[in-house]
């Protein structure tokens, strides 16, 4: 039997954007499945961001199919479809929206499902029941506009914001709330996966489970220091960015983990503070006074500085003696008392051993 290549369907297409084409049909799961697919978040060998869609949740795919097989369910949310070349809108004329949508599936679907993945599963798990659905869709020239329209449709429903962060990078003119963290995740994304970062590999992500220091924690502490640190010299470019920031932030981590290697290697959140929200966003703030104090932008020069702070650390063992009060090792937490008290105490060390130094000499 001849596989069916050109599939048609009739279709509204409002007047909206002058540079995206919108258009909605109805539409079986089967025939949706034929024209657009789930492609999920992850990286290649290279570290390069591909797909977008989360993981699936089981339990919330059952909840809806065993709701889609109940006679009276109803379903008046649409699932979202992109297209980026194999699908056309033909036929219409001034003052009519009616279409007709011509996708080309020679090679297989060649749209994305934008949003409604979980109901789109639920549909095609049902048996003996032919269920229409609302199919919302738009035409897009370029993988950034399908990237955009992904992250401002999915940004008002619940999704993980790690994922909607990680996707900041890759696309332009967003609204001001998302495009301040996009900068600090182009570095987060630099330091995670460049050949050659002290970080690489060791940040956690939707795209990088296994890592250890939260990618949130860290876009803070670059959120930070561009606004008034070290990076704040690279922040009108990212070029300059990526080629000095994420070296110098490369080379201050590489410093953290020579001085205070048994607190660093091996060790988890639970285990060690240095590797702790607490502690990594407070280390944040010590890059920049050593960067304001010294000029330190080297490993080397990092390192001298942090080896003030020996002997007055308690990362992974111990008591921190902040003056009129003694906290365990592990009773710091990542609130913003905690973190403000430990910046605090971290770089009066740093002045008063700065101070001392420059006397002696």
């Amino acid at each position: 039997m001849t596989k069916q290549r050109y599939l048609h369907f009739d279709a509204l297409a409002p007047i909206q954007s002058p540079n995206v084409k919108v258009f909605t049909f109805v539409a079986k799961a089967d025939e949706i499945s034929k024209i657009a697919r789930i492609e999920r978040a992850g990286r290649d060998e290279g570290g390069a961001l591909q797909g977008f869609q989360r993981p699936q949740i089981a339990g919330h795919i059952r909840e809806i199919r065993d709701y889609l097989e109940k006679p009276s369910a109803i379903l008046p949310n649409p699932i979202v479809v992109a297209f980026m070349g194999n699908a056309k809108l033909k036929g219409g004329s001034a003052g009519d929206r009616r279409r007709e949508l011509v996708v080309d599936t020679a090679n297989g679907p060649p749209g994305w499902i934008v949003d409604g993945q979980q109901r789109f599963t639920a549909l095609l798990e049902l048996r003996g029941r032919d269920f229409e659905v609302l199919v919302s869709g738009f035409l897009c020239e370029t993988e950034e506009e399908l990237q955009k329209q992904f992250i401002l449709v999915n940004n008002t429903r619940p999704l993980p914001k790690a994922l909607v962060y990680e996707l900041l990078p890759k696309v332009g003119d967003l609204p001001p709330r998302m495009s301040g963290r996009s900068q600090a995740a182009l570095v987060t994304e630099a330091l995670n996966y460049r050949s050659g970062s002290s970080l690489k590999g060791m940040i956690k992500q939707q795209t990088n489970p296994k890592g250890s220091i939260r990618d949130t924690v860290l876009q803070r502490v670059i959120m930070n220091s561009l606004s008034d640190g070290a990076l704040r010299l690279y922040a009108s470019e990212d070029q300059m960015l990526l080629k000095h920031g994420v070296t110098m932030m490369s080379e201050f981590y590489h410093a953290v983990q020579h001085v205070f290697a048994d607190d660093w290697i091996g060790k988890t959140p639970k285990t060690s503070r240095l590797v702790h929200g607490t502690g990594i966003i407070a280390l944040g703030y010590v890059m920049d006074f050593l960067n304001g104090a010294t000029g330190a932008e080297s490993r080397d020069e990092f390192a001298r500085g942090l080896k003030l702070l020996k002997g007055k650390t308690a990362w992974s063992s111990g008591e921190w003696d902040f003056g009129s009060e003694r906290r365990r090792w592990n009773g710091l937490q990542n609130v913003p008392a905690d973190v403000r008290q430990l910046t605090l105490y971290l770089t009066q060390v740093l002045k008063r051993r700065l101070a001392g130094s420059v006397k002696a000499a």
